[in-house]
This record gives C-alpha cells, sequence and structure tokens, in this order.
C-alpha cells in the first residue's frame, strides 16, 4: 500500500472554490489538488466549468468563495501577472504567436520577457545573438529547429501549437495549463502533441483541459471529472472510464464527448 502523499507534494490545492455570475453557479464548492511533477487532466461535458477552474487558478477571475494555494502560498487574492511570476504559464486553446515574425524571433521574444526586453528591438546583434542557443534548444525540443528562419504564419496550424509550445516554455513554467492542447488537429497531429506533451513534462507539472479521451488516457496520471460546476469523480483513467456516473455525464450531455 502506497504511502498518503505529503503536504508539499501538492503544487496546487483549491479548496472551496467557487464562481457565480449573476446568481449562476459556473463552479460550486470544487477541491483540486494537483501534485507535483505529474499530468493532471480536467475533463467534463460541454459547459461543466473547466475553463472556469482555469480562470481562477491564474487568476483571470476572482473566486466568488475558497482558497487557492501554490507551493503551498495563499494566492486567492493575487493579480495574473504576479502568478505568472511564480510561475503558472497558462496555453490558450487558440494559438497565441506573432504571425509576421519568424519561428525563432517569437521564441526569442519570449526568452526576453522575464529580463523585461521582449520588444526592446534596439538591443545589439550580440546582445540578441547570445539568446540563439537558448532558441534552438527549444525549438529543437518541439520539432522546429530547421523552420527558424520562416515566417510563423506559415506554418500548419499543428506546427504553431507546437511553436506555442516553445514559447511557453520559454517562460520556464513550473506548471503549465494546457487549454485543449489537441483542438482542431488532425489524427497525426494529435500524436504528436501528445507526445510533445510527454516529453515537456518532465521536471514540470502539467493541468490540462482536454476533450480528446484517447490523449486524456495515454497522458494523464490523474484526471477530475467536472459536471455541472461540481467535481463527479478523480482517479486514474482506468477507474474514471468505468465510473457510471461518468458515464452518465458524458451520455447525457454530450454528443461528441468532447470534454
Amino acid at each position: 500500500m502506497s504511502a498518503a502523499p505529503a503536504a508539499d507534494d501538492w503544487i496546487v490545492e483549491a479548496s472551496g472554490l467557487s464562481k457565480r455570475f449573476s446568481g449562476f453557479a459556473a463552479v460550486s464548492d470544487v477541491d483540486l489538488q494537483v501534485r507535483r511533477h505529474s499530468i493532471h487532466a480536467l475533463i467534463g461535458p460541454n459547459g461543466a466549468g473547466k475553463t472556469t477552474v482555469f480562470n481562477l487558478i491564474t487568476k483571470f477571475l476572482a473566486p466568488s468563495a475558497g482558497r487557492i494555494l501554490y507551493n503551498g502560498e495563499d494566492i486567492t487574492g493575487e493579480s495574473p501577472a504576479r502568478v505568472a511570476r511564480r510561475g503558472i504559464v497558462r496555453s490558450f486553446q487558440i494559438s497565441a504567436i506573432f504571425p509576421r515574425m519568424s519561428v525563432a524571433d517569437n521564441v526569442r521574444i519570449a526568452l526576453q520577457r522575464p529580463l523585461g526586453t521582449s520588444f526592446h528591438f534596439w538591443k545589439s546583434q550580440c546582445t540578441l545573438d547570445s539568446l540563439r542557443q537558448r532558441v534552438d534548444e527549444l525549438l529543437d525540443a518541439v520539432g522546429l529547429v530547421d523552420q527558424r528562419e520562416q515566417p510563423a504564419a506559415g506554418l500548419p496550424y499543428g506546427r504553431k501549437r507546437a511553436l506555442e509550445f516553445a514559447t511557453t516554455l520559454a517562460l520556464q513554467p513550473e506548471l503549465m495549463l494546457l487549454d485543449e492542447p489537441t483542438s482542431g488537429l488532425g489524427h497525426e497531429d494529435v500524436d504528436r502533441i501528445a507526445e510533445l506533451i510527454r516529453k515537456v513534462s518532465a521536471n514540470r507539472t502539467i493541468l490540462m483541459v482536454e476533450h480528446n479521451l484517447s490523449v486524456v488516457a495515454r497522458l494523464a496520471d490523474t484526471i477530475t471529472v467536472l459536471a455541472r460546476g461540481r467535481v463527479l469523480a478523480e482517479g486514474p483513467y482506468d477507474r474514471i472510464s468505468a465510473d457510471p456516473r461518468v458515464i452518465e455525464a458524458y451520455i447525457g450531455g454530450a454528443d461528441d464527448q468532447r470534454a
């Protein structure tokens, strides 16, 4: 029998998390614990509250009730910028890149952000070249080093998502929040992005919303199922996929098994 997790095993601990909009409860009394150096998936039918939970953790929304701890410290009242400086970085469902800039320059700007020099285009070429090795390391990690000089707009959609991963990694996140990372991708790109998620999860924690249940089954150590803004079930995929409550939630609430 495995030992119970120690308190410092949890990178995120949310308790009693709730969010109401004009009387409508988008999230109600959610408890969520994310284990350090794991891949944790949030799934559930459309409208279950998954993106709202993301917005609460990253502080794009203030909770109506509840508390959020990150590395044991209360971040409930902190700003999105302060939370990002702690190492919580969110990758949005819609790719966020500079389309007219080269692939390499997109990553370089991300590397400069922690230095406060993202838009200092008048920096000397020597200063900018000092980032080249790290740019190429990140592009190599996501399989884009051969496209480093190509305008980002010319990349296929799946490769744009890979570039977004590189720019996210450039911010040195401790916790990556991925919002439907395989949304809109073809089968080949889904497999590529899934393997990329597994690769970049080394030495960091990933919390992801994902509608593709085969990807969730392949990657997630722990799955939290939300329904109508509440936690319906939690555990590994084998247990979750056999839970009658989860099966009923998907059959009754989603005609295409989108999570």
